[in-house]
């Protein structure tokens, strides 16, 4: 079956894409309120796009009465701002922090997890996740009628645990197992890695 998107409304595209481009990682997004309580949501349009500078891409919409969402709010005010990649053990966390709240309201209240410092950020970082990227926003660019903003996040710091990592030849390698990311499928579909495997590089 072929789908032509241009008959398709909005809501129906987002539906069929979501259940075709998987697994899409997750970014687990804490950042400041301007009273500085924090706000949690996870966004699964989500991905590296640069080395030089280290960007990455975040896609951020409006909540269902039109208002632009909290962290997109908040990573628009020029302010520290962290990412996570969560793991399996986080996915009913990461559910919940999907939740719509008024701004000011923390979507932390209510779930069982302890922040700890990060050095050099305005944002601490959840303690039990393997991977924390310290961020600010490079640029933005709002694409479309619903004016989707497209947030280039430059990574300042990468935290991981060093439990997931380890040296070889001069390079630093994490253990995607370890780590056990949590994945967006479509709907209320999560996936982990249950068997990651390696290949040689072609020639």
């Amino acid at each position: 079956m072929i789908f032509d998107l241009d008959t398709l409304s909005p809501n129906r595209r987002y539906h069929l894409m979501t259940q075709g481009i998987l697994p899409r990682p997750i970014a687990w997004v804490l950042s400041r309120n301007e009273d500085r309580s924090l706000n949690l949501a996870p966004f699964s349009f989500f991905n590296a796009i640069c080395s030089d500078p280290p960007l990455v891409m975040l896609s951020i919409g409006h909540k269902a009465d039109g208002e632009i969402k909290d962290s997109r709010r908040n990573i628009l005010s020029e302010r520290d701002f962290v990412i996570h990649i969560p793991s399996r053990q986080h996915a009913e966390a990461v559910n919940a922090s999907a939740a719509t709240l008024k701004y000011g309201e923390s979507e932390l209240e209510g779930l069982d997890l302890q922040l700890t410092d990060f050095p050099g950020c305005d944002v601490p970082r959840i303690a039990d996740a393997g991977i924390a990227l310290h961020c600010i926003k490079h640029d933005v660019h709002l694409l479309g009628p619903a004016q989707q903003a497209i947030v280039y996040a430059e990574i300042r710091q990468y935290f991981v645990d060093d439990r997931l990592l380890r040296e070889e030849d001069g390079r630093h390698y994490i253990d995607a197992e370890g780590l056990d990311p949590l994945a967006r499928l479509g709907g209320a579909q999560f996936a982990g890695i249950t068997e990651p495997f390696a290949l040689k590089r072609p020639a």
